[in-house]
């Protein structure tokens, strides 16, 4: 009988998206094909501790409460070039391939992934730098202008210049209403919409809560559009998918919280020309950014049929409801299988990057 597959999948996380982390991973472990893979459960908790113990007993039942109370003996964390093997008072052996399944800081912006790479052991997503670079949305978007791809003005505002910040000139460069929102930071937390200059002082008060640098940015009239992008090397991209939300804007209540906090339509009615546009751009958005393994890349969708690019998402969300899973279940990609698909193009990529030469002589 061929041995299974260890994979630790990895949830929790120092970050305000640790509960929608969970919500990942529950749907994860309850999926993934146990003929072919052993799951190995690894949550971090809000402390930043990692705990290996049962699923059950780490996942709580509740969507808005963090990892449940572990066992201090359950502490464990990886060895470095120990190629997954899982060190701690009760040891479990190694994992063969780990499945971040981490939202935000701490987890999604190449800090787990530097970890896992000193490790030296398999991980699902982009790499260091492909990560990091999907998480901060100031350099995002400056890599995507330079490269010519089309995303919303923006005016970035560390910490330090808050107080010198001049919100007329910053009304007068980007018009109203402006979106506020931490340069860090995902699943709409810290975002704001503000309508005036009242509005600004609150927001940007908020966005500061979790990150020290801010975004302003310009509001774009258009349809919310989004697909997946699934490869390393030669990355595929599925159909289309359209966010209508029923709140101000696709915020983290209208994602996780209120069940109709928005509609999902899944194909998006975009012409054949615009979906062919649209994926060619998401491919395009993918390579420069750095990306491997799976990204879901957002659009919006203007009225004079052209396609901006609102940001990536390295790690996104992935319940059975989710966009990235439900558009490849659309694309004939079903959940389980695409699971395996990210699990095994992590374990390519590991083989690949075990070539290379790492001594002069």
């Amino acid at each position: 009988m061929k041995k299974k597959i260890r994979v630790g999948v990895l949830f929790g996380g120092k970050s305000a998206e640790h509960e929608v982390s969970l919500q990942s991973a529950r749907n994860i472990i309850d999926a993934i094909d146990k003929t072919k893979y052993e799951v190995v459960p690894i949550g971090i908790d809000k402390l930043g501790r990692w705990f290996l113990d049962d699923a059950e007993h780490l996942l709580p039942e509740s969507t808005t409460e963090g990892l449940a109370d572990a066992d201090q003996n359950a502490l464990v964390t990886l060895m470095p070039e120990g190629r997954g093997e899982l060190v701690g008072q009760s040891t479990s052996g190694a994992v063969d391939v780990v499945f971040p399944v981490l939202h935000g800081p701490l987890g999604e912006d190449g800090t787990v992934q530097g970890f896992l790479r000193l490790a030296d052991v398999p991980y699902v997503g982009p790499n260091v730098l492909g990560s990091a670079v999907g998480m901060d949305k100031d350099v995002m978007k400056r890599l995507l202008r330079d490269a010519g791809i089309p995303t919303a003005a923006w005016r970035t505002v560390h910490r330090f210049q808050l107080e010198d910040l001049n919100l007329d000139d910053v009304i007068s460069e980007l018009g109203l209403p402006l979106f506020v929102k931490p340069a860090n930071m995902g699943s709409s937390v810290g975002v704001s919409k503000a309508r005036d200059k009242e509005a600004l002082i609150p927001a940007l008060k908020d966005a500061f809560r979790y990150d020290n640098k801010v975004l302003i940015e310009a509001f774009v009239p258009g349809r919310e559009i989004e697909c997946s992008v699934l490869g390393n090397e030669t990355p595929i991209v599925s159909v289309p998918g359209e966010v209508l939300p029923q709140h101000e804007f696709y915020s983290y209540e209208a994602k996780y919280l209120d069940e109709k906090g928005a509609l999902l339509h899944i194909p998006a009615n975009l012409s054949a020309e615009a979906v062919e546009q649209m994926q060619a751009l998401a491919i395009r958005t993918f390579q420069v950014l750095c990306c491997e393994g799976m990204a879901r890349a957002d659009f919006f969708f203007r009225p004079d049929g052209t396609f901006m690019v609102n940001e990536v998402n390295t790690i996104p969300g992935f319940t059975r409801i989710s966009m990235y899973p439900k558009l490849w279940e659309a694309s004939g990609i079903s959940y389980a299988e695409l699971i395996d698909r990210l699990i095994q193009l992590g374990i390519e990529r590991h083989e690949r990057d075990q070539k290379l030469e790492t001594s002069f002589f």
